[in-house]
C-alpha cells in the first residue's frame, strides 16, 4: 500500500502516521528523517543537501526527489510506504508518479486529514511544555492541575515560539499555498481521500482504515 499523507500542521498526522505504519506494516517516511539520515551518514546526496541548508537555502526539487527515490528503493518499501512531507509541490508529485509508474505500480491514496484553521489555532496556541522535564500540556484539552505549573516537577510551563499565533498563522498560510495545488492534483488522479481530523483520535484512525480498506 502506497500512501501520501496530507494535512495542516496540528492536524495529528504524526499520531495517525504511526498507527497506519503499525497496522499495515509499512514504513512511515518523512522528508525530515531522510535529510537527517543522509546528512549524518554523509552520503553524496546528503552532502549536497547540507550545502544548501548551511547557506539557508531551500533544497532544490531535483535533489529532494533524488533523496526520496533513493529511500523508496530500499528493501523495507517493497510492500508499500507512507510518505509524510513529500510531495510538497505538483512537480514533486509528478516526479513521484513517474518513478512509481515506471515500476508498474501506483499511489493507492492521497489521504488528507482535514481540520479547520480555527481549530488548528486553538490546538497549537494552547500547547504548553515544561522546559525542565519535557512534559506537555494543553490549556484546554490537557490542563495542568496548577495553572502554569508542571504537574511532574513543578517548573513554570512555557509556550514554544513555534506555537504563538503569528507563527502558526504563517505556517498555515504556507501550507495552504503549497497544498491546494496538490489536493487538486490528486483529486484529478481520483486518489484523494478526505477524513475529518476534528474527531477523536481513535475515530479518525477508524475512518482512515475504512478509506484504506476501500482502496
Amino acid at each position: 500500500m502506497k500512501i501520501i499523507l496530507l494535512g495542516p500542521p496540528g492536524a495529528g498526522k504524526g499520531t495517525q502516521a504511526k498507527s497506519i505504519s503499525d497496522k499495515y506494516s509499512i514504513p512511515h517516511i518523512s522528508t525530515g528523517d531522510i535529510f537527517r539520515k543522509n546528512i549524518s551518514e554523509k552520503t553524496p546526496l546528503g552532502v549536497k543537501a547540507k550545502e544548501y541548508m548551511d547557506k539557508g537555502l531551500l533544497v532544490p526539487d531535483e535533489l529532494t526527489i533524488d533523496l526520496v527515490k533513493d529511500r523508496l528503493s530500499q528493501e523495507d518499501c517493497k510492500k508499500g510506504f507512507l510518505l509524510d512531507g513529500f510531495p510538497r509541490t505538483v512537480k514533486q508529485a509528478e516526479a513521484l508518479d513517474e518513478f512509481i509508474n515506471d515500476k508498474g505500480e501506483k499511489i493507492d491514496t492521497a489521504l488528507l486529514i482535514e481540520v479547520p484553521r480555527e481549530l488548528i489555532l486553538e490546538r497549537m496556541t494552547g500547547r504548553r511544555v515544561c522546559p525542565s522535564c519535557g512534559a506537555s500540556y494543553h490549556i484546554k484539552f490537557n490542563p495542568p492541575k496548577n495553572e502554569g505549573k508542571c504537574g511532574i516537577c513543578g517548573a513554570d510551563l512555557i509556550q514554544r515560539k513555534d506555537d504563538n499565533e503569528e507563527t502558526v498563522m504563517d505556517r498555515l498560510d504556507v501550507y495552504d499555498k503549497q497544498t491546494q495545488p496538490l489536493i487538486a492534483y490528486y483529486k484529478s488522479q481520483n486518489v484523494l481521500s478526505i477524513v475529518d481530523g476534528t474527531l477523536a483520535i481513535d475515530k479518525v484512525f477508524e475512518d482512515i482504515c475504512s478509506v484504506l480498506g476501500e482502496r
